[in-house]
């Protein structure tokens, strides 16, 4: 089955951010994610899942343990179970990504 943001679970999070489930399962979770300008979302942690955020369009500014990093277009970064991250949109009018969370655990995040 072709699998795209028209035939997925879409959602809505934080200040008008979207968010489509592309793949979900114990092994794995891929979204699709698009936030507007100025927004972000909440600082966090996962204790059991790493993720890997790719950007697709626009420019990410993560905090990662307190450390502000940039992350371009066709860029990616993981993020190492128990750390502290959050990521925002300072930089464009739309960021569009993807983030992978590895296993697929929905219930494990830690809000701060």
């Amino acid at each position: 089955m072709i699998t795209n943001t028209e035939n997925t679970l879409h959602y809505t999070w934080g200040n008008h951010c979207d968010a489509w489930t592309l793949i979900q399962s114990d092994q794995v979770i891929i979204k699709e994610e698009k936030m507007p300008l100025n927004t972000e979302e909440q600082t966090h942690y996962h204790n059991e899942t790493a993720q890997f955020f790719y950007i697709l369009e626009g420019v990410a500014t993560f905090l990662l343990n307190k450390k502000e990093i940039v992350v371009k277009q066709n860029e990616g970064i993981k993020i190492e179970k128990k750390q502290f991250h959050k990521i925002c949109n300072r930089h464009s009018e739309y960021l569009r990504f993807l983030v992978i969370s590895f296993p697929g655990n929905p219930m494990d995040r830690i809000n701060l």
